[in-house]
């Protein structure tokens, strides 16, 4: 069974969905842009048996609070310090982590501040490498952050239409048919929540404070050597398979997948995905 919860986490409420014997290992689902943990509500139930499962939404996604940007300042030590009180008030403190887009700065946040936490990483299309970065995607981001103008801005605010959402979630696919169209429309809807896109836009805009935190991830990489499986959408054309492939420079025990898919990968081959973790994260 799989339930849904709130909790209240310095004054905001987040949404979470749980599952599985709280007294068995833990596994963080943390989510990407635009979605939320609805992108995990095929892949929890495969896993309750074997595992003790939290998905939370991050603030301003999904069914979470989504204050405005003149209430909340949006960055992801902003969003890591959130989901931290979250298991901190759960009693959760050793986790595996399974990271995708914006999941991964915020869960290599956690991993930074207290490294004895994390069992285990499932980084699936969740970059930590420049090698990861597809330039065209990546550029309008960057150069946002270089200088926030409303040039720069309207580049940005593309990603926030129904049309670039569906992009996302086809892009790679071997067969389209197989991704549900509720998907990008479910998160166009919490998207287009009035005074939602500028939250979007400021966490575009603290992107680019993800990179230079890169270095002390590799580090933590070669000292902690966390057991790490990269389950990657080879299609995918936000982090491309070069940023799966690179986690094997400081984890050489690495496994790396590629599989065929995009950047939801979870979309069309949740079976292949859950198995691979099945397989992986008893080990640990």
């Amino acid at each position: 069974m799989v339930f849904h919860r709130y909790a209240v986490v310095d004054g905001k409420r987040l949404f979470y969905r749980e599952a599985g014997d709280p007294a068995k290992s833990a596994i963080v689902l943390l989510h990407g842009y635009p979605t939320s943990s609805f992108m995990f509500r095929e892949l929890i139930p495969r896993l309750a048996a074997d595992f003790h499962v939290i998905a939370p939404d991050h603030l301003g996604f999904g069914l979470s609070d989504a204050p405005g940007t003149d209430e909340f300042s949006y960055t992801f030590d902003a969003l890591a310090d959130l989901t931290a009180g979250l298991l901190d008030q759960l009693g959760v403190r050793r986790y595996a982590i399974y990271v995708q887009d914006y999941g991964a700065p915020v869960g290599w946040r956690l991993a930074l501040r207290d490294p004895s936490a994390i069992t285990a990483i499932v980084s699936q299309n969740g970059n930590a490498y420049e090698e990861g970065f597809v330039p065209a995607f990546w550029e309008s981001v960057f150069e946002y952050h270089r200088h926030r103008d409303a040039t720069t801005e309207a580049a940005v605010r593309g990603a926030l239409t129904l049309e670039a959402i569906r992009w996302q979630y086809l892009t790679g696919v071997p067969d389209e048919t197989l991704v549900d169209p509720t998907t990008w429309w479910h998160d166009f809807a919490l998207v287009s929540r009035p005074g939602n896109d500028a939250v979007q836009l400021d966490l575009f805009y603290d992107y680019a404070t993800n990179r230079p935190l890169y270095p002390r991830l590799h580090e933590y990489f070669r000292t902690h050597r966390p057991p790490l499986l990269a389950v990657w959408g080879e299609g995918d054309e936000i982090f491309g398979p070069a940023g799966a492939r690179a986690f094997a420079t400081d984890l050489p025990d690495a496994e790396i997948h590629l599989l065929p898919g995009g950047h939801f990968l979870l979309e069309s081959a949740v079976d292949e995905v859950a198995e691979l973790m099945r397989k992986f994260l008893p080990k640990q």
